[in-house]
């Protein structure tokens, strides 16, 4: 808003400028047009060459005018340029770092994993545990988002079980199942996931848990709703 404010200002004392040096130009122009041709011929040669020589100072002058309002209007377009560029610039950087810290909501291809209870034994309950090792694998496999029941997993984000009843992801209470949505290239992350004998998907089945991947072109990831604040953690001296 600031920017857009500077350069409607700019554009209006160009504007001035440009209405200045149009008078002046048709000033001096109507004063040499308007000049007595006859009395110019019954001068002396003296008052002749005076009068020219006012003539050639005013055109002058005239020419001086417009160079200069010409070589202010070109640094005001540099400044308007160069406010532009880094304007996008610090926009982009602003949109990066709200990226990386997940404060926006992103959309992009990748892949959803859903992880489900399943009533028999131990073995088949998703555990905090279960989960974290997802997100770490996905994140080793160039995951650029990731959420767990819409919980958007940031820099410092927990998942946490509670009294081996539920699980706690950001202080939220969350249940089966459980849906992790990643953005990222889809191939690097289903295969980040699917590798034979130790691969995460094979690991869970082979537990007895239920776990399903579905390949998508458009996955929408909240933004993270929570405060980023840092108690004591301060830029380094």
């Amino acid at each position: 808003m600031k920017i857009k404010k500077e350069k409607i200002i700019i554009s209006i004392i160009i504007g001035i400028m440009f209405f200045i040096l149009t008078m002046v130009i048709f000033i001096q122009f109507k004063t040499i047009s308007h000049t007595d041709i006859n009395s110019l011929e019954t001068m002396q040669e003296s008052e002749l060459r005076t009068e020219i020589t006012g003539l050639k100072t005013k055109y002058e002058e005239t020419l001086s005018k417009l160079e200069e309002t010409n070589s202010k209007i070109n640094e005001y377009q540099e400044t308007i340029n160069t406010e532009k560029q880094a304007s996008e610039v610090l926009q982009e950087e602003l949109i990066n770092s709200r990226n990386i810290l997940g404060k926006n909501t992103v959309q992009g291809e990748g892949i959803i994993v859903t992880l489900t209870d399943v009533e028999v034994g131990k073995y088949g309950k998703i555990y905090a545990k279960d989960l974290i090792q997802l997100v770490n694998n996905l994140k080793a496999a160039g995951a650029e988002a990731i959420s767990i029941n819409d919980q958007r997993i940031i820099l410092n984000s927990y998942v946490v079980d509670i009294n081996s009843t539920y699980i706690s992801v950001n202080g939220e209470r969350i249940v089966s199942p459980y849906i992790v949505k990643a953005i990222g290239d889809i191939t690097y992350l289903e295969s980040g996931l699917s590798q034979k004998q130790y691969g995460y998907i094979d690991t869970m089945k082979n537990e007895g848990k239920d776990i399903t991947l579905e390949k998508s072109d458009n996955i929408v990831i909240n933004a993270y709703s929570g405060n980023l604040t840092f108690k004591y953690a301060k830029e380094a001296e």
